[in-house]
């Protein structure tokens, strides 16, 4: 059976609120076999290293330091990674490039750091961006996760036509042999029959595929219905699609993702369709 992903990478800044993200990524690599990369992006200002040269260096010894922090990290899990710390302006686009460049296929990341007043928000800037701009897959890492188990839930919207999203949850119960939860949320009753037809149409499909498969269609808000849906059927992993263009990617990540992402206590799997163009 050819695994669902093949590459992963693994985003952290090395401080305590990448440690789920970074147990996480080990164990996934550990578990499946599979390749591990992980970028320590560093922000960087050439006006500023130019007028103050002192704390850039300071800058440097401090990646070096984490750097190494996290070799031995890797060494002490029984994990062989690769480390590559890229510096810029911005973070989100050194994660998204570094995935491009190394063809990773599931970039593992934190929920939120800690920046300021940030910290507040159920989601970090950083990862936010992430999310809507990576051309892979993104996993995210709450506190005290784990590889997942139990069950896999996803989330399905009507409006999408695309398929993959399916597609990837059915791969990810089946190589685990787990239960998939297919979930339809309708504002109310009056509109149901849009998610009836997608929900019978991809129970037959998952059901094709080989997995064991059940279908539920909730009302209400998406967020809170993903949230409780997946805690009543017990799954420890959860996926959503990203569709859209960016207009509608930045109001969607500042939605119902960043609240299904910042509430959930199991991991959360952003979708992402693979393009030929990208």
């Amino acid at each position: 059976m050819t695994p669902t992903h093949t590459r992963l990478l693994l985003v952290t800044e090395q401080t305590e609120h990448d440690v789920p993200a970074r147990d996480l990524a080990f164990a996934l690599a550990l578990r499946d076999k599979l390749p591990l990369d992980v970028v320590l992006p560093m922000v960087s200002n050439a006006e500023f290293e130019q007028v103050a040269p002192t704390l850039a260096a300071r800058a440097d010894a401090l990646a070096a330091h984490r750097r190494n922090q996290l070799m031995a990290d890797a060494r002490a899990a029984g994990v062989s990674v690769q480390v590559t710390s890229p510096s810029g302006p911005e973070l989100h686009e050194l994660v998204v490039d570094t995935a491009g460049a190394l063809d990773s296929d599931l970039i593992v990341i934190r929920r939120r750091g800690q920046r300021g007043l940030l910290a507040r928000l159920l989601v970090g800037e950083m990862v936010s961006r992430v999310v809507a701009h990576a051309r892979c897959s993104v996993l995210i890492a709450p506190p005290g996760t784990r590889p997942w188990r139990k069950g896999v839930l996803v989330g399905i919207d009507p409006r999408c036509k695309d398929t993959s999203l399916l597609t990837h949850a059915v791969g990810l119960a089946r190589e685990r042999d787990l239960n998939l939860r297919i979930l339809c949320v309708a504002p109310d009753e009056t509109s149901c029959l849009p998610a009836e037809t997608t929900l019978s149409a991809a129970t037959a499909t998952a059901s094709q595929m080989g997995v064991r498969v059940d279908a539920e269609l909730r009302f209400g808000r998406p967020y809170q219905q993903l949230l409780a849906a997946t805690q009543d059927c017990g799954a420890d992993l959860m996926l959503i699609g990203r569709h859209g263009d960016d207009n509608i990617l930045q109001a969607w990540v500042g939605g119902t993702a960043q609240k299904v992402i910042g509430l959930s206590d199991c991991p959360v799997l952003i979708h992402v369709p693979k393009h030929p163009s990208t």
